[in-house]
C-alpha cells in the first residue's frame, strides 16, 4: 500500500514540479526552496523505488 502510494505521488510529482536536471540547475546555488523541492522528489522517488 505505501509503495503503491509513493509511486502515485511521484507521477503527480513529476507533472507538476519543476524538474531542475532539465534546466540545469547548479545545486550550490539553488535557492532554499529549490532544495526544497530537489529534497521532496528525492524522497518520494526514493521510496517509490524501494
Amino acid at each position: 500500500m505505501k509503495k503503491q502510494f509513493f509511486k502515485l505521488l511521484a507521477k503527480i510529482n513529476k507533472v507538476i514540479l519543476p524538474s531542475f536536471t532539465k534546466q540545469r540547475l547548479d545545486l550550490a546555488k539553488a535557492s532554499k526552496f529549490q532544495m526544497a523541492i530537489f529534497g521532496w522528489k528525492l524522497y518520494v522517488t526514493k521510496n517509490a523505488l524501494d
